[in-house]
């Protein structure tokens, strides 16, 4: 562990681990920012700093580029997994997901067979992009079904279409079998209003409580009042069973399409972990891009001794009219003390060059000079402010000198 999360809030680096995290869409990435640390890995580090690098570069060829469309799907896929049935608005989430994925890889990766290469410089990008298998079957089998609200399409199956045909024909009968109930001068005086309304999926008409039992039907309901009962015509009963019948059978060809659906996901459930996976590194990499964007910041020269040369290094919270530094360490001396009055810039300096260090080593760009230098090291340690604990009665010296101890047993 190249700092403590103790060492990291002292240099601040958990309100850059916010900015980062405020750039990222989907909540994996989010996830990547907050657990954000620095290595000590040369090579890995490098890389790091490399992904950032052409998150730049990708934007400055593409400023709208994002993985907007991707949804937060591991909930469903992971309830996949385990055998479960999605629902409807899950599979169009899966589905956009897929879509947004299979255009990113498009972009970044098929344009050269276009003859493109706007994008061939991005390797790391292409690389991880590498990885996503597009599901273009699963893909249009849920457009095919799903409708954008979530209800299923009559294009779902040849069973469903038949089913709702039948369904629009029975219940225009019924209207029709109504419409004329309510025409007939016979029953104008029972009516308690000229319409139809529905009670426990049956279709039914209000009748005044004095002709309930004059009126022809079956009562499904009645008024708070008492002075209406709602009662389906006898002429409609039938037609209204054979309605019921083809409604439950309509539910069921839909949770069987359903369950179709989500038996073709949960087939390629690991593919698409893969994919979402990719999708979201690529969305921590260009918040990664967009925060350097925002710190008008750039990679430093990577060396591989623990050495420093920042040039007009600012400090990345600070705002208004910011004081830059510049400072040297590792190569002709190793030891800096800087002396000057209250407020006058030393403890910001200090956490300046530290957070310099520990965001060069976690993969982000620094607000310095693009010729400053930054070698690799193994440990931060920090030592800074006020540490009185009157839990252990220790004064504000003893608790630095108890905190110093720690320092130069680990260095």
């Amino acid at each position: 562990m190249v700092a403590t999360e103790k060492v990291l809030a002292k240099l601040d680096f958990g309100a850059i681990r916010e900015k980062l995290s405020a750039h990222c869409l989907l909540p994996r990435a989010k996830e990547m920012a907050e657990s954000l640390k620095a290595e000590s890995e040369i090579r890995l580090v490098r890389k790091m700093l490399r992904e950032t690098d052409e998150g730049r570069l990708l934007l400055r060829i593409n400023p709208l580029f994002s993985v907007r469309g991707a949804k937060e799907i591991r909930p469903y896929l992971e309830r996949c997994a385990r055998g479960g049935v999605l629902k409807p608005e899950e599979l169009l989430e899966i589905r956009d997901t897929l879509k947004a994925a299979r255009q990113i890889r498009s972009i970044l990766l098929d344009n050269n067979k276009t003859g493109k290469d706007s994008y061939s410089e991005l390797f790391t990008l292409r690389e991880i992009i590498g990885t996503i298998i597009p599901q273009k079957k699963i893909e249009s089998e849920i457009t095919r079904c799903i409708l954008d609200d979530g209800n299923l399409s009559d294009r779902a199956s040849e069973e469903l279409a038949r089913l709702r045909r039948s369904k629009n024909l029975t219940q225009q009968r019924i209207k029709d079998s109504l419409d004329s109930i309510l025409r007939n001068p016979n029953y104008q005086k029972m009516l308690q209003d000229n319409l139809v309304t529905t009670r426990a999926e049956r279709y039914v008409v209000p009748i005044k409580q004095e002709y309930s039992s004059a009126f022809p039907g079956i009562v499904h309901d009645q008024s708070a009042s008492g002075a209406t009962v709602f009662i389906e015509p006898m002429v409609v009963v039938q037609l209204g069973n054979e309605l019921r019948e083809i409604i439950l059978k309509e539910k069921k060809e839909i949770q069987k399409i359903i369950q179709q659906l989500t038996a073709l996901i949960k087939a390629q459930v690991e593919e698409i972990e893969v994919l979402y996976e990719a999708v979201a590194r690529l969305d921590f990499i260009l918040a990664k891009a967009r925060l350097s964007e925002d710190m008008e910041a750039g990679s430093p020269l990577v060396m591989n001794k623990p050495e420093l040369k920042l040039i007009k290094a600012r400090h990345p919270l600070l705002t208004g009219n910011v004081v830059p530094i510049s400072v040297e360490l590792g190569k002709d001396y190793r030891f800096l003390v800087i002396t000057g009055p209250n407020t006058g810039g030393k403890t910001v300096t200090l956490k300046t060059i530290g957070l310099m260090v520990v965001m060069m080593q976690s993969g982000l760009h620094i607000p310095a000079e693009s010729d400053s230098k930054l070698g690799i090291f193994e440990h931060v340690f920090v030592d800074i402010g006020d540490e009185q604990s009157v839990e252990q009665s220790l004064s504000t010296f003893s608790a630095h000198m108890t905190n110093i101890v720690k320092i130069m047993e680990q260095a």
